[in-house]
């Protein structure tokens, strides 16, 4: 079974209209750092300024104490608070906030969603009203075990994306509570309720 961001994110296609509609989403994740400058150049670039390779938009806030690496564009509305720290190529969309001492790396935020304070989002894709509590981790590797390569599971079926690192794909409207964990390679349809301090392994599904 394919598995396809816009089924998850539905307002993906749109945003980043310049992509093969059938791009894997681990594929993208790991190519991020490269296609944030083709993403840049289908913005309306007049309202950000680009220091370096950071895109920030004049109505995003940026505190003082804050780590933003290149590349990265922080949309319209975000909000990233002081002592968070994004690397690796991250995208923010329209009304984002990341809260204190998070950490998100080579990942997308879709529009209007939330990751709370000390959570930890790795190679993953994050739809658009997405509420993630503090102290969730998206993991992204799998440091434990022998075979490293990610595999996502669909309907049943178990997809080999090729790579190490891969955390998740979060569908829209989800909530993530405070200090869950999701295993890498989770994948959340719209609409998802994890609860809190809950462990996600969806190989054991």
């Amino acid at each position: 079974m394919p598995l396809r961001i816009q089924d998850y994110i539905a307002s993906f296609p749109i945003r980043f209209g310049f992509l093969d509609p059938a791009t894997e989403p681990w594929k993208l994740t790991s190519a991020l750092s490269h296609l944030i400058e083709q993403f840049a150049t289908s913005l309306a670039l007049s309202p950000f300024r680009n220091e370096a390779g950071i895109w920030v938009h004049k109505d995003a806030t940026v505190e003082v104490g804050a780590t933003i690496k290149p590349p990265a564009v922080i949309s319209a509305a975000c909000f990233v608070a002081s002592t968070a720290y994004l690397r690796g190529g991250v995208v923010l969309d329209h009304g984002v906030t990341i809260g204190p001492a998070c950490e998100v790396k080579r990942s997308i935020v879709m529009a209007s969603s939330n990751v709370a304070h000390q959570s930890f989002v790795g190679d993953s894709l994050i739809g658009s009203d997405v509420n993630i509590e503090a102290g969730v981790v998206v993991a992204n590797h799998f440091n434990e075990l022998l075979e490293q390569e990610v595999t996502v599971y669909v309907g049943g079926q178990g997809v080999r994306t090729g790579v190490t690192k891969f955390g998740a794909l979060i569908g829209d409207h989800s909530r993530v509570g405070a200090n869950a964990v999701l295993t890498p390679g989770t994948v959340l349809p719209p609409h998802s309720v994890v609860a809190r301090l809950a462990l996600v392994d969806q190989r054991a599904d």
